[in-house]
């Protein structure tokens, strides 16, 4: 059967089981991901998945069933066992669920493509990536050479009782080099475009071609050479700037997570944990100083968390969280907004087609300021340090207390980049960290980071999101371990 003729079939069987609402998500994903080793093809996994989702409401209770078996009987069964999930939970104590209103929409929509990625051959991919390994090893000193590429494609149909037809594919494309030094009992590695595999945007082969691996691979392996021999950076206080990269791992963790509406409102404290932020801090809390706005924005090109409608039917949108320092909103859905009396916010995604939406991020944004370009900002610096690409990060359940470290870190003396250093640490808390940001760069160094591994849920659910940033400073960080 098609998968409109399917999730058609699931959606008469809820309605006609008893759910006062019904929405039925068809899934197709597929992925591919490719790894290159020195001089060899190290890893080679593809995947192909695809089933049916039947999410209801019974009496304000939620009910959910998922089958990747989708023959007739199998979908009116499944149908029929969400509305038995949904009726059951009616024991449960609680305020029936709500929903705020949304327009049901009738549409198709796919990721702007200028070449399909899963149509590049392998062969080409290979010698794309083995080229890119040849590249660094030529560099003297190098251990290890990796290059990646990692392909992704989802297409969700969803249809809902209330009158929702949307059909929706979304291409993604990841590619990277991985640079391994190791001496002294010490490794040392170098990453470009960003670390844990690159970078990754919406849209096709143009992703892989716009990294320019080869290109960089000289240069990004020496750096991993040079690290061996650094100092390790020694403790104190001092001026950062993080770069777009580190950048947009700090506005995931501290911003984006703690904005979330469902750990503010305490429905995620056994897995995810909770957030610092309350329901009635919009509007109220001074989250950082007035150079920090983010935005929450699904319409952004490139963005992982980019698309036409979430998996709720909800149109992609774009809107403030953080306006000069000062909480504007949250991310949401039609469930959490309805508590706020607003609309949602279209942050509610999937895992697939056998897990129940989450509000996730979309493309969280630090807004572009005043900065000038990384340059500039460095020459505007009298003393300090530029941290370079995120090598490790920790952060306490309520988003407060914060660890992050870095593959490099170089010295700032009169304006001037200076001496090079290894195991570079920063932390700090939330809210002082983002009171003290003081210069965010301009449009010209704003970048659309990808982030695919966003964990979530009981049970876990991954998501694939999006930061825009450009380099920033930070007044009076701590750096180094001993505190």
């Amino acid at each position: 059967m098609e998968p409109e003729e399917l999730t058609g079939l699931a959606l008469e069987a809820a309605v006609g089981a008893g759910a006062g609402y019904a929405d039925v998500r068809w899934v197709r994903e597929e992925s591919e991901g490719l790894t290159v080793t020195d001089d060899r093809v190290d890893d080679l996994e593809a995947e192909d998945s695809s089933g049916l989702g039947v999410r209801v409401l019974v009496d304000g209770r939620w009910g959910f069933a998922a089958s990747a078996v989708l023959d007739p009987a199998r979908v009116r069964e499944l149908a029929g066992r969400a509305v038995a999930v949904a009726r059951a939970s009616a024991a449960l104590p609680g305020e029936p669920v709500r929903l705020a209103p949304v327009e049901p929409a009738v549409a198709s929509w796919a990721t702007p493509l200028a070449r399909d990625p899963f149509a590049v051959p392998l062969a080409d991919r290979v010698e794309l990536l083995l080229a890119a390994c040849d590249a660094q090893r030529s560099v003297p000193g190098l251990a290890h050479a990796k290059a990646t590429v990692d392909l992704w494609r989802r297409r969700t149909v969803l249809w809902s009782s209330e009158g929702a037809r949307i059909d929706q594919t979304v291409t993604q494309t990841g590619a990277g080099i991985e640079a391994v030094a190791v001496g002294d009992g010490d490794l040392q590695q170098r990453s470009w475009p960003n670390s844990f595999r690159g970078q990754y945007q919406a849209g096709g082969w143009e992703v892989v071609e716009a990294a320019e691996l080869v290109a960089n691979a000289p240069r990004v392996a020496a750096e991993a050479v040079q690290l061996l021999a650094a100092p390790a950076l020694p403790e104190r206080v001092t001026t950062v700037i993080l770069d777009g990269q580190q950048l947009s791992l700090q506005v995931h963790e501290s911003v984006g997570h703690p904005l979330e509406l469902d750990r503010i409102l305490g429905m995620e404290a056994a897995y995810a944990g909770t957030s610092f932020v309350a329901p009635g801090d919009r509007g109220r809390l001074r989250y950082g100083s007035p150079a920090m706005s983010v935005t929450a924005d699904a319409t952004t090109p490139g963005g992982l968390g980019a698309f036409a409608f979430d998996d709720e039917g909800v149109a992609a949108q774009r809107s403030p969280l953080v306006a000069e320092g000062v909480v504007a909103g949250f991310l949401t859905s039609r469930e959490t907004a309805a508590g706020l009396g607003a609309g949602s916010g279209g942050a509610m995604r999937a895992d697939g087609w056998g897990a129940m939406p989450l509000i996730r991020m979309t493309n969280v944004h630090l807004e572009p300021g005043q900065g000038g370009s990384l340059d500039e900002l460095v020459a505007d610096t009298p003393d300090g340090l530029l941290l370079s690409v995120n090598r490790s990060w920790s952060i306490d359940d309520r988003r407060v207390n914060f660890q992050f470290g870095v593959e490099a870190a170089w010295e700032i003396k009169g304006g001037r980049l200076g001496r090079l250093y290894r195991n570079a640490t920063y932390d700090g808390r939330t809210t002082e960290f983002w009171g003290s940001l003081d210069a965010v760069c301009g449009p010209g160094d704003w970048v659309v980071w990808g982030v695919p591994n966003c964990g979530k849920g009981q049970p876990f659910q991954n998501a694939r999101v999006g930061h825009g940033a450009a380099p920033a400073r930070f007044q009076r960080v701590h750096v180094g371990v001993g505190r």
